[in-house]
């Protein structure tokens, strides 16, 4: 297959957000005099990842999301504080912080880029991920971004890539590919909008007997393999 549009999720699939948000998180609570411990940890990634599930399964709103995981994590552990602030300088640390790459991101993007059509597709925050895509070298090599904050509806909903594809210029379903690391989003996304889809295992996760990826590869560099026009 001949692709000509690339839709990259962001986080974990371009950039290392698990070493952002540990390096982040850190700095939030010894901020406020805490020290953010493995048993704290715990707690708050039960709350946040169940808050995240609950948003993309469209129970809450992001808002929701974000101005409670603080709050809520904090009272599990016996105390009160605000969670929109919290937040607030969270989101300042994130977007700050040191934009590390997926191993061979940058080379990737740049390469694809001179060929293809390169977009993002994020379930993250407007201003945080044009941010760190400016601050780890990314943003030249894409033609626009498409999050879920601006556009209302998140990953995997159909609504989420009905929405992108009417905004992308000549779009054309089966000249598109979806990337990313999230089998419940990214994937499921493309499955339910009729896009083939790249699955980046890179952990060797058990693969999904209900959702099946087009492709499935461990690295960025394979998709020279499947994106590259066959002469």
């Amino acid at each position: 297959m001949s692709y000509k549009i690339l839709l990259f999720d962001l986080d974990d699939t371009l950039l290392d957000f698990g070493a952002n948000e540990t390096d982040s998180l850190n700095k939030l609570f010894q901020q406020h005099g805490y020290t953010f411990s493995d048993e704290w940890s715990r707690v708050y990634n039960s709350v946040n990842k169940q808050l995240w599930a609950d948003y993309e399964n469209g129970k809450i709103v992001l808002d929701v999301v974000l101005n409670s995981r603080f709050s809520e994590t904090m009272s599990r552990l016996g105390k009160v504080v605000d969670g929109i602030k919290w937040e607030n300088m969270y989101r300042e640390l994130l977007g700050n912080g040191s934009q590390l790459l997926m191993e061979g991101a940058l080379e990737v993007c740049q390469s694809l880029s001179i060929s293809h059509r390169l977009f993002v597709i994020t379930n993250g925050i407007t201003q945080t991920q044009i941010k760190r895509l400016k601050q780890s070298g990314l943003y030249e090599f894409f033609e626009d971004i498409f999050d879920s904050q601006s556009i209302g509806f998140q990953k995997p909903s159909k609504e989420f890539f009905d929405y992108v594809m009417s905004h992308i210029k000549d779009f054309n379903i089966r000249e598109t590919l979806i990337i990313g690391d999230s089998l419940n989003t990214d994937i499921k996304g493309g499955l339910l909008s009729g896009i083939d889809t790249c699955w980046i295992n890179r952990k060797s996760q058990k693969c999904s007997e209900e959702i099946q990826s087009t492709y499935t590869v461990t690295s960025l560099v394979e998709l020279y393999d499947i994106c590259t026009p066959t002469k």
